[in-house]
C-alpha cells in the first residue's frame, strides 16, 4: 500500500483548512483527506428555496482573523465576499419584553438603557477586584468582576456564540486571553488599557464585518475542497502507531502515513482516540434548529444583524437574525428573511416538538417583538444533525491531555470543531497551528489572545 506523507481525518472546515495550508506551504507532500460522509464541507451547508437563501450551520464569520483572510485571498474569493460591518448594523437585546439597541461604542454604554446607573458604576469595580481564583464559569466570573447587572448581556453573548449556558461554560477555556490579562494586571480594564496603549491595538477601536457569500457560506468549503485528494464515504475505525509512522484501519482498507491530523469534531474524535486515554469519553453538546421565515417586507425589520434574548426573558426563541438586512439576495424582491434559533443547551426539549408547533411558537414570539405581517409566506425548519461542543468544566483537562498526547506522539495533531473554539475563525487558526506542528516537529505554544466579544 502507498504511504502518504499526511492523512487528514475529516473533510469539514478544519480538515479542508489543514489541506489548504499544507498544499500552499508544503506542496511536495502527498496529502489524503478521508471523510465518512458522501461530501466535503461538514456542517457548513446553504439551502436555497423559493428565492430564499438560508444556512444550516454557521451564518458567517468576522473578517478579523489572519488565517481566514489568507484562505480567502489564496482562493481568490475576496471579490465574492459580502460584508456587513458591525459599525453599520445594530444588534439588539431583548430586555423586559422589547428590543433595545446594543451600544456600538464603549462610550455609548453610559447612556444605554440596558444597565441601571448603579450597574454602570459597578462595572468600574473591576479596577479594585483581585483576580478570581480557581476555574470559574463565565457567569461566576462576570458577576464577580462586573456585578450581577451585566449578566443578561453576558448571557446573550454566550447564547449567540455557543447557544450555551454561561453558568456551565468555563471562563478559562472560552476566554483564556481575558483571564491572562486579569491575572497579570489584577484587573481586566487595567489590562485592556495597557494593551491598547502599548500595542495600539486597533481591534479595540474598529469593529470588524460579518462575512458571507452571494451563494451562501457553502461557497467557502466548496472552493476549499477543489483540487485536494479527498476520499469520501471512508470511515476510520482505528488509529495506531506503526513503525516510524501511523496506521489507519478504515472501511476502504488499511492506510499508512507519516503524519496524521485528526480534524474531526470533538465527539467524533474521542472514540477514535480512546486507546490513548482521554479524560472524558464525550463532551456536552448544544443542539439548535434554524426556523427560516419569509415575510412581505413592511419595513418593520430594522437595518441590523438581529437580536438575542437572555434566559431571564423566558422567550421561546434564543435569537433571530435579520438575514436579508445583512446580506443582499437572501430573499426575493419585496420580501424579508428572518432566521430564528430554537433549543440550545438549556432547552433541548423544544427540539422534540413537531415542525408545525415550533413554527407556531416562533412566529408568536417574533410578533410579540416585531410588527410583522399576519403570516409568513415562506417557512423552512432546518434541523442540523450535529451539535455544538460546549467548553465546560472538563475542557481544560482535555486540552492538557491533547498537549501531552501530541508531545508523546510526534506526527499526530488534533484540531477540529470544539477543541480551540467553535467559530470558523477559531478552526482556521487551529488548523494552521496543526499544520505548523508538522512543519516544526511539534505544536508551538502561543500566548492566549484576547478575543473581542460581539453580540
Amino acid at each position: 500500500m502507498e504511504k502518504k506523507d499526511v492523512i487528514i481525518i475529516g473533510a469539514g472546515l478544519s480538515g479542508l483548512a489543514c489541506a489548504h495550508f499544507l498544499r500552499r506551504d508544503r506542496p511536495e507532500l502527498s496529502v489524503l483527506v478521508v471523510e465518512k460522509s458522501d461530501h466535503a464541507g461538514g456542517v457548513i451547508r446553504s439551502h436555497a428555496e423559493q428565492g430564499y437563501l438560508c444556512e444550516w450551520g454557521p451564518h458567517g464569520f468576522l473578517d478579523n482573523k489572519e488565517e481566514s483572510r489568507e484562505i480567502l485571498a489564496d482562493l481568490h474569493l475576496m471579490d465574492e465576499v459580502q460584508r456587513a460591518p458591525l459599525q453599520d448594523f445594530h444588534r439588539y437585546l431583548c430586555r423586559h419584553g422589547r428590543l433595545i439597541a446594543l451600544p456600538q461604542k464603549p462610550q455609548e454604554l453610559v447612556t444605554s438603557k440596558l444597565l441601571s446607573t448603579w450597574d454602570k458604576l459597578r462595572l468600574l469595580g473591576d479596577l479594585w477586584r483581585k483576580p478570581l481564583a480557581g476555574h470559574p464559569t463565565i457567569g461566576q466570573w462576570a458577576a464577580y468582576r462586573f456585578g450581577k447587572g451585566v449578566l443578561p448581556l453576558i448571557d446573550a453573548a454566550v447564547t449567540g456564540t455557543f447557544s450555551g449556558d454561561f453558568n456551565r461554560l468555563s471562563m478559562d477555556a472560552v476566554m483564556p486571553g481575558v483571564r491572562r490579562l486579569e491575572m497579570e494586571h489584577g484587573s481586566l480594564l487595567k489590562g485592556l488599557k495597557k494593551k491598547a496603549k502599548g500595542k495600539k491595538d486597533k481591534t479595540l477601536v474598529f469593529l470588524p464585518a460579518m462575512i458571507n457569500f452571494g451563494q451562501g457560506l457553502e461557497r467557502l468549503v466548496q472552493s476549499m475542497a477543489v483540487g485536494h485528494d479527498i476520499e469520501t464515504e471512508c470511515v476510520v475505525h482505528g488509529l495506531e502507531k506503526s513503525g516510524d509512522g501511523w496506521q489507519l484501519a478504515t472501511s476502504s482498507g488499511t492506510m499508512i502515513a507519516n503524519h496524521i491530523i485528526c480534524a474531526l469534531p470533538m465527539n467524533s474524535a474521542l472514540p477514535l482516540l480512546a486507546p490513548f486515554g482521554p479524560p472524558v469519553q464525550k463532551v456536552p453538546e448544544s443542539y439548535i434548529c434554524n426556523v427560516s421565515l419569509g415575510f412581505a417586507d413592511n419595513g418593520a425589520i430594522p437595518k441590523g444583524f438581529g437580536y438575542l434574548a437572555p434566559e431571564c426573558e423566558n422567550r421561546f426563541v434564543m435569537g433571530c437574525m435579520f438575514t436579508s438586512r445583512m446580506f443582499p439576495g437572501r430573499a426575493p424582491q419585496g420580501k424579508v428573511l428572518l432566521e430564528a434559533l430554537v433549543g440550545g443547551r438549556r432547552h433541548p426539549e423544544r427540539l422534540e416538538l413537531a415542525d408545525a408547533e415550533i413554527v407556531r411558537r416562533v412566529v408568536a414570539d417574533l410578533k410579540d417583538l416585531l410588527d410583522l405581517p399576519a403570516e409568513p409566506e415562506f417557512v423552512k425548519v432546518l434541523r442540523p444533525k450535529s451539535g455544538i461542543p460546549q467548553m465546560e468544566e472538563d475542557h481544560l483537562d482535555l486540552l492538557a491531555w491533547r498537549a501531552k498526547l501530541e508531545q508523546r506522539n510526534p506526527g499526530l495533531s488534533l484540531c477540529g470543531f470544539g477543541w480551540d473554539g467553535i467559530g470558523i475563525n477559531d478552526m482556521t487558526q487551529s488548523a494552521k497551528s496543526a499544520v505548523a506542528a508538522i512543519n516544526q516537529a511539534g505544536r508551538v505554544e502561543q500566548r492566549p489572545e484576547v478575543k473581542p466579544v460581539y453580540f
